[in-house]
């Protein structure tokens, strides 16, 4: 996404998240009992590139246009600081990835867990990355009798900013062997019976629910939820695959830093509702809007925020990090290139971002000609302090 001042250099100017937070969010705050976390996110996000945070001041070397340019707060739940984040990310992964097809695999936890993870959100969530990785890593044993290498993806939210707690997994297509002298290859179009997935998925879960419970660690009286839900077939869904490493690093950069709501989907804010664009998955992905008032559109957004410090990305198999570091080059070696894993030029912030988006942010945005040049250090401005995290 441009800066805002760039965007409105080039006459837009449409409503953020920021904006919501700032008009809605005291009000907001005052009938809601809100944690240290939330407060901490409406805060970082309401004041993100301005001048509270400070900046400099940049100038054309040509036309001599002037605006400045602020801080950004680096939230990870914050819609404007994802982009670098981002290009950051995928830019180291391009050497980790092999030059084989990889899977799309979705679990999905069935929504009467929802109350309990809201209650219970960093332990019911570490138990979902347990219970899927340890699934797939068993069906890498005993269907391609190897260790397979995995990367998994949290997202908490539906289009509609509901509870939608699942894990999107990238799999390259096939497995590593036990003794770590052969690479076995999985079939170029299918890779394990998502039924059988689902099923083993849905005991591990409820088997590390149960021990959870009998620890004491989230409530106990859930054993009445635990025997609906074995009844229920739980939702592992299976994606086309990709058909080189290219596509893959495109969806990795749609899925992995992605918000629950990004600014471009908010359309309209006024008379006290944000009106915001979903698609409807039940109606062959058609685009629609939806209207919600301000409160409860920042209610649904916060449903999304993460306990401090919980890692939404994760490796597994022969791509941890305790793992990869010997068995990467193996893999490597074994599909016939240098073991060496690639050297990844280091780029600057703008060259990440404009190899991402194909915009130059350097380039002047008034006459289009010349070249942006920092000409002096813009310091805090501090207001009266809201949302803070006492």
């Amino acid at each position: 996404m441009l800066p805002r001042a760039h965007r409105r250099a080039a006459g837009e100017a449409r409503a953020e998240l920021a904006d919501i937070f700032r008009s809605h969010g005291e009000s907001y705050r005052r009938t809601h009992c809100l944690p240290a976390s939330h407060k901490k996110v409406m805060r970082a996000v309401s004041v993100c590139r301005t001048a509270e945070l400070g900046g400099h001041l940049k100038q054309c070397d040509t036309c001599g246009f002037e605006h400045p340019s602020y801080n950004s707060c680096r939230n990870r739940h914050c819609p404007k600081c994802q982009s670098l984040a981002k290009a950051k990310w995928l830019s180291k992964q391009t050497s980790e990835l092999l030059p084989v097809g990889y899977f799309h695999l979705v679990f999905t936890l069935p929504h009467e867990l929802n109350g309990l993870i809201l209650a219970h959100k960093k332990i019911l969530l570490t138990l979902l990355f347990k219970a899927v990785s340890e699934t797939l890593l068993e069906f890498g044993r005993t269907h391609l009798h190897g260790q397979l290498g995995f990367i998994t993806v949290l997202h908490t939210w539906d289009q509609k900013l509901q509870n939608h707690f699942h894990l999107h997994c990238l799999i390259p297509a096939g497995a590593l062997s036990v003794d770590h002298s052969r690479w076995i290859g999985a079939r170029p179009n299918f890779l394990f019976p998502v039924t059988a997935l689902s099923q083993v998925f849905r005991g591990k879960f409820l088997a590390l629910l149960a021990q959870a419970c009998a620890k004491g660690k989230i409530e106990a009286k859930t054993e009445q939820v635990r025997k609906e839900l074995r009844k229920k077939n739980w939702v592992v869904y299976a994606k086309k695959p990709f058909g080189s490493p290219k596509t893959v690093l495109d969806y990795l950069g749609r899925y992995t830093h992605r918000v629950a709501l990004s600014n471009d989907r908010i359309l309209k804010v006024q008379h006290g509702e944000v009106t915001f664009s979903y698609r409807d998955r039940k109606d062959k992905d058609r685009l629609k809007s939806m209207t919600l008032g301000g409160e409860e559109f920042i209610r649904r957004f916060l449903l999304h925020v993460l306990p401090d410090g919980f890692m939404r990305i994760r490796h597994f198999g022969y791509l941890a990090n305790r793992a990869k570091k010997l068995a990467l080059p193996q893999c490597r070696k074994l599909l016939g290139l240098n073991p060496a894993l690639p050297q990844i030029p280091k780029r600057s912030a703008q060259e990440l971002l404009r190899e991402l988006t194909g915009i130059d942010l350097s380039r002047c945005p008034s006459c289009k000609l010349g070249t942006m040049i920092v000409v002096s250090e813009l310091p805090r401005i501090s207001h009266s302090p809201q949302w803070d995290s006492s």
